[in-house]
């Protein structure tokens, strides 16, 4: 007979078997007596989404039971704006904001909204568009640090360098997942003054989890029941969950096999990390006056190809070509593919501005310094200098491009560019080989010194050397095979290939 355990699923009993009102007053005393207790600014993490209204009003209630003269120290209310949001969120923690800002004021709060955004460098677009980094995958997740993290934790370190130390209010709770319970029970264990847990990725931040242990219908019931006291309203929050909910419902008092609101999940509406954007296809669906945003869902699904390799380059970044199963490894979006989503996102965004609500009349779903960073990125780092995005930019909008002007021009007029494509016919490799040639040789001549020169051809070279992909396989097998000796009758590299960067060093017999 079978003695093999069967994980059983556990449900996270409710904070409020005993009442709601006594636990959310015990909690805002306790929330008060925190924040009196040292002069260290706090720094609340406000997403607009449940959780983190719920912790923020948590807060606010508790500041507002002290007397003004104890309300001594700030508390920034942070919001990452990754500039790619589901519209309809980002809009609605924008305006909150601003309610929130006038209300602090009102109420004599020190309260103080931060809304922060990426590093032009690091957004979405930039990246993508420009760099041709592919859409992010779980195994590449290249979005998260530059768009989340890089802009809160850069604010938290200036909390930290000007006060010595930060108190983050985050809204995390163990019911969220098992990962999550099982990281905020380890980080208890090293909890200093009784309620703050050590922050592991920034030195002298301490985390205060107000709501850890409620559950999602907890949450909910505490933001129906208790007034958003900056004003806002709850029950527009419950009603945006609903619309991205896949059966339109947010049941707070019902059987358990119903789905929850807490299982709708907002973020990036360009989110390939995920199967299906399933609170946009939800909003899409559920609301006939949200079509407007189908573009958006139309965009994000073709980025989140199962293959991708017909988009990308044959070369990784650096235009090395490593092999895995005897297949390069797909490097960037190739130049075609970069132009293509441009013109995608652009249309996406004439499409919201024209058959969207007032409120998105404006949006932006790519800015203009992101697409000067594009630009600058095309045509100097990638030596792509027919300069395509101004172009771009006026067949997808019909209006010209506002950015500023291409500087001092590339190595060859239009006509010539076009010539050079046609002497090239078929061998897109040759022409972006000429091509950044005659960009490096012209970059270099308007130097005082030249130095670098003969360098950066030879990179240029080695870039492009290959056939084409065929051929470039056939190369790098033939390395890989020298270099572990399996080649018949070559016990070890006894070739030099300066295409692909092996020279033998004399009596050496290695690269």
């Amino acid at each position: 007979m079978s003695t093999r355990k069967v994980p059983v699923a556990l449900t996270r009993r409710s904070a409020f078997v005993d009442g709601m009102r006594p636990v959310v007053n015990r909690l805002v005393e306790r929330t008060a007596q925190l924040y009196t207790h040292d002069d260290v600014p706090w720094v609340v993490g406000y997403s607009g989404g449940k959780d983190s209204t719920a912790v923020l009003q948590i807060v606010w209630l508790a500041l507002a039971s002290l007397p003004a003269e104890q309300r001594r120290k700030t508390v920034h209310v942070i919001t990452t704006d990754t500039l790619v949001e589901n519209p309809i969120v980002a809009g609605w923690v924008g305006r909150s904001l601003d309610v929130l800002a006038e209300a602090a004021i009102r109420d004599g709060l020190p309260i103080q909204p931060h809304r922060l955004t990426p590093k032009i460098e690091d957004t979405f677009w930039v990246n993508l568009i420009g760099r041709g980094y592919p859409a992010p995958r779980p195994k590449f997740r290249w979005c998260t640090e530059r768009l989340k993290i890089k802009p809160s934790n850069a604010f938290i370190r200036d909390v930290v360098t000007r006060h010595g130390e930060a108190i983050l209010v985050l809204g995390t709770r163990k019911a969220e997942s098992q990962a999550r319970a099982k990281a905020m029970t380890r980080a208890e264990t090293g909890r200093v003054r009784d309620l703050l847990s050590p922050n592991t990725s920034l030195p002298n931040s301490l985390v205060y989890s107000p709501v850890e242990d409620w559950t999602n219908d907890d949450v909910w019931a505490f933001l129906m029941q208790v007034d958003n006291p900056w004003g806002y309203s709850n029950r527009d929050l419950l009603t945006m969950y609903q619309g991205a909910s896949s059966d339109g419902e947010c049941p707070l008092v019902v059987d358990k096999g119903t789905p929850s609101c807490g299982d709708s999940r907002f973020g990036c509406w360009t989110c390939t990390l995920v199967d299906k954007d399933k609170s946009m296809e939800a909003m899409v669906s559920n609301d006939a006056e949200k079509e407007w945003m189908l573009p958006l869902l139309e965009l994000r699904n073709a980025l989140d190809v199962p293959d991708d390799r017909p988009l990308r380059d044959f070369r990784r970044m650096n235009g090395t070509v490593q092999l895995f199963h005897d297949r390069p490894i797909p490097g960037p979006y190739t130049q075609a593919a970069r132009t293509e989503w441009l013109r995608r996102l652009l249309a996406a965004q004439e499409h919201v501005r024209a058959h969207g609500p007032e409120e998105v009349r404006d949006l932006e779903l790519i800015t203009i310094g992101e697409l000067e960073e594009i630009r600058r990125i095309w045509v100097v780092d990638k030596h792509e200098f027919e300069d395509l995005l101004p172009g771009i930019y006026q067949d997808a909008t019909g209006r010209t491009y506002p950015g500023a002007g291409a500087g001092d021009g590339g190595p060859l007029g239009a006509v010539e560019v076009a010539l050079l494509a046609e002497l090239c016919g078929e061998d897109r490799l040759h022409f972006e080989t000429v091509r950044e040639l005659l960009d490096v040789e012209r970059r270099h001549r308007l130097m005082v010194r030249r130095t670098g020169l003969f360098p950066a051809l030879e990179a240029a070279l080695a870039r492009g050397w290959y056939d084409d992909e065929v051929d470039a396989t056939e190369r790098a097998t033939r390395r890989r095979d020298l270099l572990q000796g399996s080649t018949p009758g070559q016990p070890g590299i006894d070739t030099a290939d300066v295409a692909d960067g092996w020279v033998q060093r004399a009596g050496t017999g290695s690269p």
